[in-house]
């Protein structure tokens, strides 16, 4: 298959879901207008459950072994979540001013900011930035890491990039499927994308 080229698609369970996590068997979606976080069975897209998100406007959501990360575009911060009550276990400032991707590359937090198209590496324990680093294009959304490089939603040109986070320049790129994407995420084999205003998630080959 075509880098890009759409697996599968379901319909999302909120109006406006944004961040877009893999555990390893289920997806997990936030939706800012039902502030609800869903836990996704990927194969048919039905609901396992769902609790309510700490956020007010909920945006990036990641999954670091054991527990969920998710940012918040009002308050600007970012919390730790028990993914089995909801309860937060611990928040920080966010380093961005308009934060919207995020993802976990196994030991470190990584965060992209909208507008000023940067993306942050966090420690996850004191949440001070190890490093940051700018990206060509329009925006910086949808965040994702697949153990070697970051992948990065460009929301106004609909493409998808690859960058080496050693170097933070973009060494491939595809377009998205639909006009409204943000949130991302890996599964180990395939790209996760979720459509805002399409209100869909899309499974991608890469």
């Amino acid at each position: 298959m075509t880098p890009g080229a759409v697996i599968r698609s379901f319909a999302t369970p909120g109006p406006h879901p944004i961040g877009l996590a893999f555990d390893g068997r289920t997806l997990w979606l936030s939706d800012y207008s039902t502030d609800l976080i869903y836990q996704i069975n990927p194969v048919t897209g039905a609901v396992i459950r769902s609790f309510a998100t700490p956020a007010l406007i909920g945006a990036g959501l990641c999954w670091d072994g054991r527990t969920l990360w998710h940012v918040d575009i009002a308050t600007l911060l970012i919390y730790q979540i028990n993914p089995v009550t909801g309860a937060v276990i611990r928040s920080f400032a966010s380093p961005a001013t308009s934060p919207v991707g995020l993802t976990w590359d196994g030991r470190t937090l990584w965060l992209s900011d909208y507008m000023a198209k940067l993306i942050y590496q966090i420690n996850p324990v004191t949440g001070v930035v190890i490093r940051s680093f700018g990206v060509a294009g329009t925006d910086a959304m949808g965040l994702a890491f697949d153990g070697r490089t970051l992948w990065l939603v460009e929301y106004v040109q609909r493409l998808i990039h690859q960058i080496p986070p050693a170097t933070g320049k973009i060494i491939r790129s595809f377009a998205t499927p639909h006009a409204s994407t943000d949130g991302l995420t890996w599964d180990g084999r395939t790209l996760w994308l979720v459509s805002e205003f399409g209100n869909l998630i899309y499974q991608l080959s890469i």
